[in-house]
């Protein structure tokens, strides 16, 4: 993502404001109610609770709240710069974006019998709120990427009620079939005379398989090898594409939040090494 120029010689636009606030009200309200409807519609109800969670799914989805935080607050902060807002208050505004919108998540988990509010998914929130806040601070530009990938597994046919039964669902819900990346623009370290391609990154992944049940000695007890999968593989820098089209820098904008499909090396202590010409 190419450096944007600090903005404190100029006054906010008001109009982009009203539009972004309003924009937010609106988007904020949908979030609410899609989360209730696709998390809790169906579950239990109880007096607010916290629950300790960090050994579940192999802390899979902490690694989901540190993506979906950073990426809130990137939005965030570009989009406060949109409306003029100066550099560094639309880093530090705009980089709490992250932790506002995910901590209603465990207010409604609060709620939930069968767990509770998390401090460990409050801490991966703010850590990816916090992650995007410093590469901007430290180069106005945002250098290593947490992006997302998913397959479908077969495991959410043991529990398609937790993992998920339609794709929407299993995106959202099956951590097996769910890979967490950082993706390093590499050129982005190097000197503007270097050779290498500004448009290659390098992304590392984190995944998990075989988990069924939440309780690591549930989930044995029945018979499901829960493991952790690491990868190394190609990227784009999706960003370095960017031209005069705004509809296409939309996109990229977008669409950089994705891992894109290419060959990955894998290690799991199951399988060993494995080589995959195309993961996804």
């Amino acid at each position: 993502m190419a450096a944007i120029p600090d903005s404190t010689a100029t006054a906010p636009n008001k109009q982009r404001l009203v539009v972004l606030g309003s924009g937010f009200a609106v988007g904020y309200t949908a979030m609410l109610v899609s989360l209730n409807q696709a998390w809790y519609k169906d579950q239990e109800r109880t007096s607010f609770h916290f629950f300790n969670d960090n050994r579940q799914w192999k802390q899979m989805d902490k690694a989901g709240h540190f993506w979906g935080a950073f990426h809130q607050s990137r939005a965030g902060i570009d989009l406060l710069r949109w409306a003029g807002v100066p550099d560094k208050q639309a880093i530090w505004y705009g980089g709490l974006t992250g932790i506002f919108l995910q901590s209603p998540i465990e207010v409604f988990d609060g709620f939930q019998s069968d767990y509770g509010a998390s401090v460990g998914d409050a801490i991966a929130n703010t850590v990816g709120s916090a992650a995007v806040v410093a590469q901007e601070l430290a180069w106005r530009e945002v250098r290593i990427m947490p992006k997302f990938s998913f397959r479908t597994t077969g495991y959410a046919a043991e529990r398609p009620n937790v993992l998920g039964s339609t794709l929407p669902e299993q995106a959202l819900k099956d951590y097996n079939g769910q890979t967490y990346w950082l993706s390093v623009n590499v050129g982005d370290f190097l000197k503007t005379e270097s050779h290498y391609p500004k448009w290659l990154s390098i992304a590392v992944g984190y995944g998990a398989e075989g988990m069924v049940y939440n309780d690591p000695e549930l989930n044995r007890a029945r018979g499901f090898n829960a493991r952790r999968q690491f990868y190394l593989s190609p990227d784009l820098n999706l960003m370095h594409f960017k031209g005069r089209s705004k509809v296409l820098n939309t996109a990229l904008y977008v669409l950089s939040i994705v891992k894109i499909p290419a060959p990955a090396l894998e290690y799991n202590r199951k399988d060993g090494l494995r080589f995959h010409p195309l993961y996804f």
